[in-house]
């Protein structure tokens, strides 16, 4: 929310002094004030172009309410980019979590271990038949060296196509794994922004309230940082009054006031919201006729039916309990 320039508060300052023509000294005869309000300012997260404009100056909306949009072809593109890489990051996962050789390489690894079983059988058995006939001394030790040989030989193969099978089967290293989830969640983090960013070339309204200004149309560039649409939210609205430093101490925060203005048809009812703690001079069109008034702190009150005023507008705010000079 930013409120109007200080030029301008005090230009409406000046412009309600001169309507009112009244004393801003005395309690019972009110002081001169005016109101103000604190525009909500709406407008694209980055530069663009505006495509469609949903409101017009005037209209009412409430929160949420379409406001206008802004081209979105580069959201667009990196939203997709964003997406082919969330695919090859879970594809990455995906290999990384199976096997880390296909079924059928693995199917080859168990043809060989078939093969390494009947040739360890067949050692086996020639070892056996050789250890009995060199117990009986038929056989010579050569050979039954021999037998021992080839069932060493085809053991440690047997074993190695085991072993091979085995390691087929394993998935990645879990530090391997963990880093691919890593980076499937940063994939995922970065499509959910490019999302939100596509999203947002589409803006709502983020409050209830009256279009106030338009500040680009359609076809018209808005620069970043630029809005496009200002709002103004019926709590939002507030009355501006300088009290002198002599009747301050009267004025609490929350106290009661009546406020009066032209075209009115009854007093507003509203509560001092803020009291300046700093004094500063008034201006000399805002002089009182008694001298000691220069000394003025800035008041400020909240009305309960906002509804009724206009920004701008000048105002007489009496305090609770004063008499209204009539």
């Amino acid at each position: 929310m930013i409120a109007l320039p200080r030029i301008a508060v005090r230009a409406l300052a000046f412009a309600a002094v001169l309507t009112l023509g009244a004393c801003g000294g005395n309690r019972d005869e009110g002081f001169q004030g005016w109101v103000e309000a604190d525009l909500v300012f709406s407008g694209p997260d980055d530069p663009g172009r505006v495509e469609t404009l949903a409101v017009r100056e005037g209209d009412t909306v409430a929160v949420g309410a379409p406001l206008f949009t802004v081209d979105a072809d580069l959201q667009k593109a990196d939203v997709a980019a964003n997406e082919a890489a969330v695919s090859e990051a879970k594809a990455r996962l995906a290999r990384a979590e199976a096997q880390q050789q296909r079924p059928a390489e693995v199917a080859v690894l168990e043809s060989q271990q078939q093969r390494a079983e009947a040739a360890f059988t067949l050692s086996s058995q020639e070892l056996q038949r050789q250890r009995a006939l060199a117990e009986r001394g038929f056989t010579p030790k050569a050979q039954l060296d021999t037998a021992q040989s080839n069932y060493n030989r085809d053991e440690a193969a047997l074993e190695e196509v085991k072993r091979q099978i085995k390691v087929a089967r394993l998935s990645s290293r879990e530090e391997d794994i963990a880093a691919a989830r890593q980076a499937l969640a940063a994939a995922e983090a970065r499509l959910r922004a490019s999302q939100v960013r596509l999203a947002r070339r589409a803006v709502t309204s983020p409050v209830a309230g009256t279009v106030q200004e338009v500040y680009f149309r359609p076809g018209e560039m808005v620069p970043a940082g630029r809005p496009v649409v200002s709002l103004l939210p019926p709590g939002n609205i507030k009355l501006r009054f300088f009290v002198p430093q002599g009747v301050l101490p009267s004025i609490k925060l929350g106290d009661a006031v009546r406020v009066r203005c032209d075209g009115c048809a009854n007093e507003i009812d509203a509560r001092v919201s803020f009291i300046a703690q700093q004094a500063e001079f008034t201006p000399p069109v805002v002089y009182t006729l008694e001298e000691r008034a220069k000394l003025v702190f800035l008041v400020e009150a909240r009305p309960q039916d906002p509804g009724s005023l206009r920004v701008g507008q000048p105002v007489r705010v009496i305090p609770a309990g004063a008499r209204a000079a009539q």
